[in-house]
C-alpha cells in the first residue's frame, strides 16, 4: 500500500497518510505529499484536507534515516509547496502532531484537531532545533514566548492550549475525524477562506521589552549549561522578528545543521536509540510469556517504599505498604498524602489525580495481607540477615507465582533467593531515589531467575513509566559497581589534594546534574557507611577509598541530615557552605595514611573520574554484567545525573578514542599504581581493533 493517498471527494482533494506504526515522515511520506498537493492544484478541487490513518497524525521524523544523506524532496521543499498552493489546505490532527509532523501542519493554511490530539517540537530533546520552518512559522502563530516556551521544554501540548495559543484553528468533534474535518473545510470554503500563508504574517512584539531575549537566555542559562541548542532557538525566533521569512529560515537551516553535526545532537541521539535497545532482552525469546501484575505489594514505608508505592498507584495499580508497626506505617501514609498534596499545589496534580491515587494504596503490618499480591518489593534495610528474613516470610505467605523483588543496591539476589524454595520467582527491582521521580530501575537477574519473571519485569518497567536496564549479579550491579570506583576516586583525589568544593564545581562544570560529595551529603554519609560494615576488610579494600568518609561518620557528620558533612548546612534554609573542619579531617587521613598532598587540576579531576567510570564500565562487559555498552550509558544518564548531551561514559569512551583511553589508563598505572589502574581486558581488545581499523 502507498503510503500517502489521493482521493477526490466531492470538491475536496483528500490526502491521506499511511505509513505505520506513527506515520512518520519517510522519504516515501514527503515525495508523497509533494506531488499529491501537485496534483490537487489541477483538478477539480476547491480545498485539500491533510489526513493521517492509524492512531496519530504524522508523529515526527522516521529514526531510520537518521545519518543518511538527505533524499529530495526534502521536508521545507514539501512545505514550501504546501504553503504556496493556490487551494486552501487543511491539516486534520488526532494523536500527536510532533517535531516534522507538526512543522508539517504548520505550513497549512488551516489547522483543526480532535481534543485528544496533542502537538509539539521536542527536537531539543535531541540538541536539534526544529529545521524546517518551525521557529519561523510557530512564533507567527503563538507569539514569542509560546513558541519559545514550546521549542525550548520540548514537551507537548494538548489540542485546545494550542487552540489558545492560535497554533490550531479549531476543535473538531473526536466521534468521527474524517467526516468531522469535512465538515470545517465546508465551512471554510462557505465563509470564502482562501489560502493563508504563515509565512506572510507578522510576528506580533508590541508586549516585548527590549531585553527579552537575552532576559530568556538568562532565565534558561542554569538548565542549559554548556548546550549549544537552545540559545541557537532563541536566535532563530529572535530572527523571526527582524528578518524576512526567507532570510529567518536560512538563519534556522544554519543553526539546525551545526546543531545536527554537533557532539552534543549526536549524544543525545545514541542515548534516544540506547534507551529503546535497552528494553530489549537479547537472551530470552519474544514470546515468552508475561505473569499479569494486579496489584502489589511493598515492604518499608520509609522514603525509598513510598517511592516505589507511588509508582504502582500512579499506573493505576493497587498497593498494599507493609510497616513493621502502626507508627511506622501511619508515618509512611502521611508521608504519601504530603507527597500527593505538595504535587497538587504545584500545580503537576490534581486534587481528585490524587485522591485516587492515594485510594489506591493501603497499608498493613501484617504479612498475611501479601496472600493475593503478583508483586512484591521489599525496600528495607541493606542487610542480607534483613533481607533473608523478609524473604523466607514471603515465601510463606505469597501465592505460587508472585514474584517477589528486592530492591537492594547492592547485595547478592542469588543468596537472597536462597532464602526461599522458589528462587526462579526472585528477581532484583532496584529502583533510584527519588523513586517516584527517577527514572532508572535496575532489573537484576540472578542464576536461578526464570524467563517470564524478567520479561514481566521489563514489561511492567514501561506500566510505571521507567526506563528499565537488564543487569546481572556482581556487588553493585551496573550503576553501584562503577558509582563505588567513582567515588573511590573522589576521595583519592580530596587526599591526595582537592577538596570537595574544587571535585563538585570540577564535575558540575563539565555537566554534571550535582558534584559527587553534593549527592554523598544528600543521600546521607550513613547508608555507604552501613554497607561498609557488611563486608570484610579484603572486600573494602584500600583505605584510601573510604577512610575521610568513614571518619565523617563517626564524627557525627551524616550530611544534611545533620546538618554537616563533607559540607555544612543552615538548618532552616539547607543552604550549603564550606567547612574548615572537613578540610582538618581530609588533611589528618592524609597523614595518617602517608599520603603527600599537592594541587590537582580540575582537568585532572574530571579525566579520572570519567575514565574510572570507563574502565569499570568495560570491565562489566567483559563478565556479561551489561548486555550491551549503551544499556550502561542508559544507567548513568538516566540514574546517576550524567549528562545526556555527553552520552555516557561508554560514548565518551568513543568520541575520545578508545587507543587514547587506554593510553591514559596505562600512565595513570605507571604514576597512580597498578592497584586501581589497569585496564580492562576488553577495552585493551577493542582499543587494538580500533587501532588496526584506523590504519588500514
Amino acid at each position: 500500500m502507498s503510503a500517502v493517498t489521493y482521493e477526490l471527494l466531492e470538491d475536496i482533494g483528500i490526502i491521506t497518510v499511511n505509513n505505520p506504526p506513527v506515520n512518520a515522515l519517510s522519504h516515501a511520506v514527503r515525495d508523497g505529499l509533494q506531488k499529491a498537493v501537485q496534483t490537487a492544484q489541477t483538478d477539480d478541487s476547491k480545498a485539500i484536507l491533510i489526513l493521517c490513518e492509524g492512531k496519530t497524525f504524522i508523529a515526527g521524523a522516521d529514526i531510520s534515516e537518521f545519518g543518511q544523506p538527505p533524499k529530495a524532496p526534502l521536508l521545507p521543499d514539501v512545505m514550501t509547496t504546501i504553503e504556496q498552493s493556490q487551494k486552501p489546505v487543511v491539516a486534520a490532527l488526532h494523536g500527536t502532531a510532533l517535531g516534522g509532523g507538526f512543522e508539517i501542519a504548520l505550513s497549512c493554511h488551516y489547522r483543526c484537531a480532535v481534543p485528544s490530539a496533542k502537538v509539539g517540537l521536542p527536537e531539543i530533546k535531541l540538541g536539534l532545533l526544529p529545521g524546517a520552518g518551525g521557529t519561523q512559522r510557530a512564533p507567527r502563530l503563538a507569539g514569542v514566548k509560546n513558541a519559545l516556551d514550546l521549542m525550548i521544554s520540548g514537551n507537548p501540548i494538548g489540542a485546545n492550549t494550542a487552540k489558545d495559543y492560535g497554533l490550531i484553528d479549531h476543535v473538531l468533534d473526536a466521534a468521527d475525524l474524517k467526516q468531522s474535518a469535512l465538515s470545517y473545510v465546508k465551512e471554510l470554503l462557505a465563509n470564502g477562506k482562501g489560502p493563508r500563508m504563515t509565512s506572510a504574517l507578522t510576528v506580533e512584539t508590541s508586549d516585548l521589552e527590549d531585553t527579552f531575549f537575552d532576559d530568556y537566555k538568562k532565565s534558561i542559562a542554569k538548565k542549559t549549561k554548556n548546550q549549544i541548542a537552545h540559545n541557537h532557538i532563541v536566535d532563530c525566533i529572535e530572527a523571526s522578528i527582524k528578518l524576512p521569512f526567507e532570510d529567518g529560515m536560512k538563519k534556522e537551516r544554519a543553526c539546525f545543521l551545526e546543531c545536527r553535526t554537533s557532539s552534543q545532537s549526536k549524544a543525545l541521539r545514541h542515548i534516544f536509540f540506547a534507551e529503546r535497545q535497552a528494553r530489549k532482552v537479547e537472551a530470552i525469546p519474544k514470546e515468552t510469556p508475561i505473569r499479569d501484575i494486579q496489584r502489589v505489594g511493598v515492604i518499608g514505608g520509609g522514603l525509598m517504599g513510598c517511592g516505589i508505592a507511588m509508582n504502582f498507584a500512579n499506573a493505576g495499580i493497587p498497593v498494599t505498604l507493609l510497616e513493621i508497626n502502626q507508627d511506622a506505617l501511619d508515618k509512611g501514609l502521611k508521608g504519601l498524602e504530603k507527597i500527593y498534596q505538595g504535587a497538587v499545589k504545584k500545580g503537576k496534580s490534581t486534587q481528585e489525580a490524587a485522591d485516587k491515587c492515594l485510594s489506591l494504596i493501603t497499608g498493613t503490618t501484617h504479612y498475611d495481607d501479601f496472600s493475593d499480591v503478583d508483586l512484591v518489593i521489599e525496600a528495607v534495610f541493606e542487610s542480607m540477615d534483613v533481607k533473608k528474613q523478609v524473604f523466607g516470610k514471603l515465601d510463606e505467605v505469597c501465592k505460587d507465582g508472585a514474584i517477589l523483588a528486592s530492591n537492594t543496591s547492592y547485595l547478592d539476589i542469588n543468596e537472597i533467593a536462597q532464602a526461599t524454595k522458589r528462587p526462579q520467582d526472585v528477581i532484583g527491582l532496584h529502583f533510584f531515589s527519588p523513586a517516584h521521580i527517577m527514572k532508572l530501575l535496575e532489573i537484576v537477574q540472578a542464576d536461578k531467575t526464570a524467563d517470564d519473571v524478567v520479561a514481566t519485569s521489563m514489561k511492567m518497567a514501561a506500566q510505571i513509566k521507567k526506563n528499565p536496564v537488564l543487569a546481572k549479579v556482581c556487588y553493585g550491579f551496573i550503576g553501584n559497581r562503577m558509582l563505588r570506583q567513582y567515588l573511590r576516586e573522589v576521595q583519592i583525589c580530596l587526599l591526595e589534594g582537592a577538596l570537595p568544593q574544587q571535585i563538585d564545581k570540577a564535575m558540575m562544570d563539565w555537566g554534571m546534574a550535582m558534584g559527587p560529595l553534593m549527592v554523598a551529603d544528600m543521600a546521607g554519609l550513613d547508608i555507604s557507611y552501613k554497607a561498609r560494615q557488611e563486608l570484610t576488610l579484603e572486600q573494602k579494600g584500600d583505605p584510601r577509598s573510604y577512610r575521610i568518609a568513614d571518619v565523617l561518620v563517626e564524627a557525627g557528620r551524616l550530611g544534611q541530615k545533620t546538618n554537616a558533612g563533607y559540607y555544612a548546612y543552615d538548618p532552616e534554609t539547607r543552604q550549603r557552605t564550606e567547612d574548615p573542619a572537613v578540610v582538618e579531617i581530609i588533611e589528618r587521613v592524609a597523614a595518617d595514611l602517608n599520603v603527600k598532598r599537592a594541587p590537582l587540576s580540575d582537568d585532572e579531576i574530571r579525566t579520572r573520574l570519567l575514565l574510572t567510570l570507563i574502565n569499570e564500565g568495560y570491565k562489566i562487559l567483559e563478565e556479561g554484567i551489561a548486555q550491551r555498552a549503551s544499556d550502561i550509558d542508559v544507567v548513568y544518564c538516566f540514574g546517576y545525573g550524567f549528562p545526556s548531551y555527553r552520552g555516557g561514559p561508554m560514548f565518551q569512551a568513543e568520541e575520545m578514542g578508545l587507543d587514547k583511553v587506554l593510553d591514559q589508563i596505562n600512565a595513570y598505572k605507571e604514576t597512580l599504581g597498578a592497584q586501581y589502574w589497569t585496564a580492562s581486558s576488553l577495552l585493551e581488545d577493542l582499543a587494538a581493533k580500533a587501532k588496526e581499523q584506523g590504519a588500514a
